[in-house]
């Protein structure tokens, strides 16, 4: 069974959901990078969903396109994001570790060769966000070759008909974007999640996670009641922002932030 497969299942059967952060590897630079992500680990996150820096993160909303330049800047490279994951597997045996990637990343460094990399350095799944699976097959065959777990995206705009497609390549999780446009912290609950959930629930038995715009433990206790994963990324981001030029201060406020916001993953 896979790290990703163990976590949800101990989760499940602790009546809560995976609590799934996610920082930009690298910022604001490597050693604090480091610090942050142990930080994470020891606080609360149960799935650790890693971006890697790029240049043009179309998927991102300010917060974490701002993170990404950073990373980019303090000279983060696919050879020192590597050397991250290497350094988290050493000290985290157990932690499901993901990449939040772009195709371009993959693709230019050679796919089979890079996803290789990826699971010699420790890493668990791989979550390409402008890869359609109608185009994924050479990534998700070298997935396949060298035991890389698998997570697409379904959106809401996404139909029904076009669900199946998604799940019969996801071998880690379904990532439910509960929201249109790019990530960001919002203030109020995205509409139709158990809809949602349950829309895809009946094409898959694989977990369901859903992200974008969660950052209160009231938003995560809603989303964790229907879904069996929940991910925050700005909100953690943010507190990086926040304390630029301060590592200690930086990993003392995420610490704060992440046992609040993973107090909210359990069940009633």
């Amino acid at each position: 069974m896979s790290r990703l497969a163990e976590t949800f299942a101990r989760t499940r059967a602790q009546n809560r959901a995976a609590f799934i952060g996610y920082v930009c590897a690298g910022d604001p630079d490597f050693e604090t990078s480091v610090s942050i992500c142990r930080t994470l680990l020891k606080s609360g996150v149960d799935i650790l969903e890693l971006g890697v820096p790029f240049s043009d993160p179309l998927a991102d909303g300010p917060t974490n396109q701002l993170a990404a330049q950073r990373a980019l800047e303090s000279g983060m490279t696919a050879a020192k994001v590597l050397e991250l994951v290497r350094r988290l597997r050493a000290e985290f045996p157990a932690a499901p570790l993901v990449f939040y990637t772009y195709y371009n990343l993959v693709f230019a460094n050679g796919v089979d060769a890079y996803i290789r990399a990826a699971k010699e350095a420790g890493l668990d799944g791989l979550l390409t966000l402008d890869l359609p699976p109608e185009e994924a097959s050479e990534v998700t065959t070298a997935c396949r070759r060298h035991g890389l777990d698998t997570v697409f995206i379904v959106a809401p705009t996404t139909p029904d008909d076009r669900i199946p497609k998604i799940t019969a390549v996801t071998t880690g999780f379904i990532y439910y974007v509960s929201r249109e446009g790019v990530t960001g912290v919002r203030t109020d609950a995205a509409l139709n999640i158990p809809e949602a959930v349950a829309r895809i629930r009946v094409h898959t038995k694989l977990p369901v996670a859903v992200g974008f715009g969660i950052s209160t433990r009231a938003q995560v206790r809603e989303v964790a009641t229907h879904a069996d994963g929940v991910v925050v990324g700005s909100a953690l981001v943010n507190c990086i922002r926040a304390d630029l030029g301060a590592p200690a201060k930086i990993v003392a406020h995420l610490a704060q932030v992440t046992t609040d916001l993973s107090a909210g993953t359990a069940r009633q």
